[in-house]
């Protein structure tokens, strides 16, 4: 009896150490992948920024015409009601 419950705890032992590495192979999987999209993030961000300095300033847009005085919503009412729209 004794010498199964060696073998358990030995077994245990084992299958915790091989735990142990597997989750150190995970971490530094995971770092490495991290530091490999960081490296990616910054090489696309200096092209955009280098692209987008490069490109000629935008046109500013045209600024509308203002309308004529259309008058105050007083007005504006007074001349739906008028047209006979509105109650």
């Amino acid at each position: 009896m004794a010498e199964k419950s060696g073998k358990y705890a030995a077994d245990a032992q084992f299958a915790k150490m091989l735990r142990a590495d597997d989750a150190k192979k995970a971490m530094s999987e995971y770092e490495s992948n991290a530091a490999a999209l960081r490296a990616k993030t910054e090489r696309l961000k200096a092209l955009r920024l280098a692209r987008d300095g490069a490109a000629a300033p935008a046109a500013p847009k045209p600024k509308r015409k203002k309308k004529g005085d259309t008058g105050s919503l007083s007005q504006w009412l007074d001349g739906q009601a008028k047209d006979g729209r509105g109650s």
